[in-house]
């Protein structure tokens, strides 16, 4: 069975509204961020929409294996010259953790960091050294590295840089990959030859590492190193070699999660915008491009 949700919101009722819209969508799975993604901010997990959420995904066959967190953006592990900005990311990551365990969630996705006015090579040491530190024991959670686009000094945009940091954790049975499938193309990595980067992947670190994958068309060609995502079969991508990837045998019980730009009311007006995530999900499902399914999105969202 194919496991596909998208990224969703985590409101007044935490987990159980992320589970809740996710169904909307007709997904079997979801990630979410425990706050916004541009903050710290965090408020305590109330243990209530937790069973309640767990009884609900029982009822509905979804694996809470399978539901995926994602930390924000705003921490950066890969560098240190500010000890202190670089000690609170590290204990923010930790309690993350901490916040993923109380919810059952066993993965959590991790940009891996900045090189920022340092060297490539020191922002990696710094990546794996903070990791070390994070991954000390007291948390269950999995922590998967998300494969970045390469724009400015981000550090982990190719195999060898994740599994640089990989190779350096101790704790190795909670450290993972996340494949962003934007990101790889924007990298150079070409789609088209997916089957070429597992295996590169499988000889440099492992395919029992990938632990979730993003589903994002390209808006930028190859190699532009831009990371702007598109609609599923809109990009530079394309619908056949998403489609590819979504069902590569060698994948076939890791989450795929979409994390595809919302559709604006029409192509000027971004003011009121919809989630494409049921109509892109039931694409995938039928293996079939549908043309006009931002104007479907609309009228479905307007009714």
């Amino acid at each position: 069975m194919l496991i596909i949700g998208s990224h969703v919101s985590f409101g007044q009722d935490q987990i159980l509204g992320s589970l809740k819209e996710a169904l909307s969508y007709n997904a079997n799975t979801f990630m979410f961020y425990t706050g916004a993604p541009t903050n710290t901010l965090r408020k305590a997990i109330n243990p209530k929409f937790t069973e309640e959420a767990l009884t609900l995904m029982q009822e509905n066959n979804i694996d809470i294996n399978n539901v995926i967190c994602h930390a924000p953006y705003i921490v950066n592990l890969g560098n240190k010259k500010d000890l202190d900005k670089y000690e609170f990311s590290i204990n923010f990551i930790r309690e993350e953790l901490k916040r993923c365990d109380e919810m059952h969630i066993t993965k959590m996705v991790l940009h891996p960091g900045n090189a920022v006015g340092i060297s490539k090579q020191e922002g990696l040491d710094n990546i794996a050294e903070a990791l070390n530190k994070i991954l000390d024991g007291t948390t269950k959670c999995r922590i998967l590295l998300e494969t970045m686009a390469g724009k400015g000094s981000e550090c982990g945009c190719n195999i060898d840089e994740l599994s640089f940091i990989i190779n350096k954790v101790n704790k190795q049975d909670q450290i993972g990959v996340c494949l962003d499938t934007c990101h790889l193309s924007d990298s150079g990595y070409d789609m088209s030859n997916f089957n070429a980067y597992l295996e590169e992947f499988k000889t440099k670190i492992d395919l029992n590492k990938i632990g979730c994958i993003h589903i994002n068309d390209s808006k930028n060609p190859l190699g532009s190193h831009k990371d702007r995502h598109e609609n599923i079969g809109i990009g530079c991508i394309g619908f056949t070699n998403l489609i590819n990837i979504i069902y590569n045998e060698q994948l076939a019980n890791i989450p795929k999660i979409l994390e595809t730009p919302y559709i604006g009311e029409n192509d000027e007006d971004k003011e009121r915008i919809y989630p494409p995530y049921r109509f892109e999900i039931a694409m995938i499902l039928n293996k079939e491009f549908d043309p006009d399914f931002r104007n479907k999105i609309r009228t479905y969202y307007k009714k």
